[in-house]
């Protein structure tokens, strides 16, 4: 697994996670994001024994972008608060198939995960079951065929992103569980975790922590955009 470290220091390292990497072990038994960053913690400060390394958050599989993980359980326990209260700012870019009905706005719906399939449901109303997302987005551009949209998430539900805009007729490319046309070749979707910016728990300076897209002719067009 090519690995891509975009921030370290003592407490925190933020990698960069290629689309169809998994942050943890999942089913499948693929190796994962966590081991690979723990072998670079190894290798790099020669430490002998089992590293620590706490997952703070994930990214869905066929996603890529910016996940960070801690080198300690007090950065642990501190950064899980900042997702927790909401203290973590964070930036996805998509490539969508159809036009947004505004340039820039913002949902909230109501989740309702389906465990058997691996799915969630939007709402525009409180259902059993069911839990309140929101997120803002703004049209940054188009191609021949496809939209640029940048997104901020407020909550972080299941598949909350993918949901939220096909449930507005915004399919991401790629993304055949939420309907779109067609998958990519190499299983990836058209989401991408671009920045993530909070207060660092342990120094309390601002860290804002960005990644570039894939290599790929949309992608490209997007980051010219930026």
């Amino acid at each position: 697994m090519n690995l891509t470290v975009l921030y370290e220091d003592n407490h925190l390292v933020a990698v960069k996670k290629n689309p169809r990497d998994i942050v943890q072990a999942d089913k499948t038994g693929d190796a994962t994001l966590l081991d690979a960053v723990k072998g670079y913690i190894k290798r790099k400060y020669n430490k002998p024994g089992d590293v620590f390394l706490g997952v703070i958050h994930r990214i869905d599989r066929p996603v890529g972008g910016v996940v960070i993980f801690a080198r300690t359980s007090k950065a642990l326990e501190r950064m899980n608060k900042l997702f927790s209260e909401k203290q973590i700012q964070k930036t996805y870019w998509a490539v969508v198939e159809q036009k947004p009905p505004l340039e820039e706005g913002k949902l909230i719906n109501w989740l309702k995960k389906n465990q058997e399939k691996n799915k969630s449901r939007a709402y525009d109303k409180l259902v059993k079951g069911s839990k309140q997302c929101e997120l803002s987005y703004q049209l940054k551009g188009r191609s021949k065929n496809y939209y640029y949209l940048e997104i901020h998430p407020k909550t972080g539900r299941h598949h909350q992103i993918r949901v939220q805009l096909s449930h507005i007729g915004c399919k991401i490319k790629g993304d055949v569980k939420y309907g779109a046309n067609r998958t990519n070749r190499d299983g990836s979707i058209h989401l991408f975790a671009r920045s993530v910016s909070f207060i660092h728990p342990i120094k309390k300076q601002e860290i804002t922590i960005k990644a570039n897209p894939p290599i790929g002719p949309l992608w490209n067009e997007f980051l010219n955009l930026a």
